[in-house]
């Protein structure tokens, strides 16, 4: 009940997205009838665009207590998937993909859901361990040197300045743009080559 005394009206949303324009969407609208749906936002777009404007249309529609239907939400990741659960919870509003066996407002539904977010943090450490990999094979090749340090053109000439007295270190970092780890480890690169004799 509302301060006013009267019912809050619970609604129940669909949400279909077809990858064509021309597909036949008519058995999942008749679902969705059957499921006693209450209104449907339907995006049609490629599979590798992942901006949705019905699904925005929807998150500004629903309100606490509704509950978002879905046959099948089709995503580029779990994570994805993951984040639209999260952002309607923050609402106050339930999820319920059939497809995926996801249903916000019970047990098995909501384990289901965790298991989504294993998977999820297995994709994002089975990338992160391929980029691993890949640096390593590409230095055992000598492709791989990592990123570039930052080199201001006067970096030679300020160190130097700077070994001789003429400047502070407090000034040649402040010529160099440097914070001082970034400064005291370049002029130790320097003195490892032998550059800062000159």
């Amino acid at each position: 009940m509302n301060l006013q005394g009267k019912e809050v009206l619970q609604l129940k949303i669909g949400y279909i997205r077809i990858s064509t324009t021309d597909q036949n969407i008519a058995r999942q609208e008749l679902l969705m009838e059957q499921l006693g749906v209450d209104e449907v936002y339907i995006d049609r777009m490629s599979g590798k665009n992942t901006n949705r404007p019905e699904l925005q249309r929807m998150m500004e529609y629903v309100r606490r207590g509704d509950t978002v239907i879905c046959l099948l939400y089709t995503s580029p990741s779990p994570r994805d998937l993951l984040e639209l659960v999260e952002k309607l919870s923050a609402k106050g509003v339930e999820f319920v993909s059939k497809k995926e066996a996801i249903d916000t407002t019970t047990p098995t539904g909501k384990f289901m859901l965790t298991v989504f977010g294993a998977v999820a943090e297995l994709e994002r450490e089975y990338i992160l361990q391929r980029q691993r990999e890949g640096i390593a094979i590409a230095k055992d090749n000598g492709v791989y040197k990592g990123r570039k340090p930052i080199q201001p053109p006067e970096l030679e000439k300020v160190i130097v300045k700077w070994r001789r007295g003429e400047i502070t270190a407090a000034e040649a970092m402040r010529r160099l743009g440097m914070n001082k780890s970034t400064f005291y480890r370049r002029t130790q690169e320097f003195r490892e080559n032998g550059v800062d004799n000159i």
